[in-house]
């Protein structure tokens, strides 16, 4: 069993600036995939961004909407994976979700993550 738990969310005005943390236990954490996930009011929950495990050379993969402005990284040696958030909008407001993948290389597809935190509201105000 893997556990999730995220934290670092909360309120900021837009063009701020939020870093997203989600620790993770249960598992040999730097073999997998990890990704972060959103889901505004209303909407499916979508892709952000992902990086991959050992076996996947570190590759990383965005969202086209968050592209230049989100930083995806990881810290083996913690069991910790960060989602750097700049410049952040108004429709960047939802929940974030940290997910675990069942392989080690980067996935857009939700279906890809078996386990999955339990969010953390981000609220940009214009």
């Amino acid at each position: 069993q893997v556990q999730l738990v995220e934290s670092g969310g909360g309120l900021v005005q837009a063009g701020g600036s939020l870093r997203l943390s989600c620790a993770a236990s249960g598992r040999t954490f730097s073999s997998y995939a990890m990704g972060w996930f959103r889901q505004a009011p209303g909407e499916e929950r979508e892709f952000v961004a992902a990086i991959g495990g050992s076996g996947g050379g570190g590759r990383t993969n965005y969202a086209d909407s968050v592209k230049g402005r989100f930083t995806i990284s990881r810290d083996n040696a913690k069991n910790t994976v960060y989602l750097q958030m700049n410049s952040l909008k108004p429709e960047d407001t939802a929940v974030y979700y940290c997910a675990a993948s069942r392989y080690y290389l980067v996935s857009t597809r939700r279906y890809d993550y078996n386990y999955w935190g339990q969010g953390t509201q981000v609220t940009v105000s214009s």
